[in-house]
């Protein structure tokens, strides 16, 4: 780990540390602006730029609306984060929820990402011509334990590898040379891969990846049916037990292919990874697909950029 001034830097000072550095502040701050109250009307308003901070640290960490204000009371480094001087309070869960509520109302994290990877074509760290698409299934409580007593009823049930799942699925369209994703689709999760395929893809990809999911992609009405898409070369990965035998000592080429198929598409991966495992993203934060999707929206754009850092770049300092 590395030491400042004999002290050990922890890895969530570290992980703050280098989101801060890359995340295009000044233009998000920008984009919430025509939506944000004004404060001439009701109590004194927060900052935007504090309720983003403390909004993405909520995201990030998996928190709730309380549990987001107790942590920025007792943590250093999200105090820190926050921009938040000694002895300041922190805004309350109220505040929180209110703003939280005007993200998902205009639809801003959506906006945000787009204009993010608008940012990520024009210097060159997302380019075009290659699309990896994939799918996650995200569960959501099965209990009816609730105050409804009934499950989420925009929420619907699958069967992956003989295990069933209630929940959503979200879906990706990535950058077959950087893995950044582009396009994001989310669904109840009965919804299948191969069905939303076309709504990923952009008009000027000429090579499309994808798993055995996306099997007879090119017969898809519209893909068959639309003059752009259906030029696009669907490299998409067989069964292994549709590929013939061959003797050892011959080179099974036919596997040799699929190798190299899963290598470009295997990069689509990594939002995921990320979006589960470092932002904890692994079942529904709340009920219905449009708050779901609104935080997966931010969440992948985070990805984004928490795939830069890793990678040594930076933006402009401009954004």
């Amino acid at each position: 780990m590395k030491k400042e001034k004999g002290k050990r830097i922890t890895r969530r000072t570290e992980f703050l540390e280098k989101m801060d550095a890359i995340i295009p502040w000044t233009m998000w701050i920008e984009l919430i602006r025509p939506y944000y109250p004004d404060g001439q009307r009701g109590r004194p308003v927060k900052g935007i730029e504090r309720m983003l901070r403390m909004y993405l640290l909520q995201t990030w960490f998996d928190l709730s609306d309380e549990r987001a204000e107790d942590e920025l009371s007792d943590s250093i480094s999200m105090r820190k984060f926050a921009r938040m001087e000694e002895g300041e309070e922190a805004p309350d869960a109220t505040t929180l929820l209110k703003f939280r509520h005007l993200l998902e109302q205009h639809e801003l994290n959506r906006v945000i990402f787009e204009a993010l990877n608008g940012i990520l074509e024009e210097t060159g760290h997302m380019l075009r011509g290659g699309t990896i698409v994939d799918a996650t299934i995200i569960p959501a409580p099965s209990s009816t334990k609730n105050q409804e007593k009934k499950r989420d009823g925009e929420m619907r049930s699958t069967r992956k590898n003989n295990n069933f799942f209630f929940g959503m699925k979200a879906h990706i369209g990535a950058d077959a040379f950087s893995g950044l994703v582009h396009t994001l689709r989310v669904t109840p999760a009965n919804v299948s891969d191969v069905e939303m395929a076309a709504e990923l893809l952009r008009e000027d990809d000429k090579v499309m990846w994808g798993d055995n999911g996306y099997r007879g992609i090119a017969k898809r009405p519209e893909i068959a049916g639309s003059e752009i898409l259906s030029k696009i070369d669907f490299r998409v990965n067989c069964r292994r037990s549709s590929l013939p035998k061959v003797s050892e000592k011959a080179i099974d080429w036919n596997r040799h292919i699929e190798f190299l198929k899963s290598s470009v598409r295997s990069k689509a991966e990594f939002p995921f990874r990320i979006v589960k495992r470092i932002f904890g993203f692994r079942k529904t934060a709340y009920r219905g697909l449009k708050k779901n999707e609104n935080r997966l929206y931010v969440l992948f754009a985070c990805s984004n950029l928490y795939m830069l850092a890793g990678a040594g770049r930076t933006l402009s300092p401009a954004w």
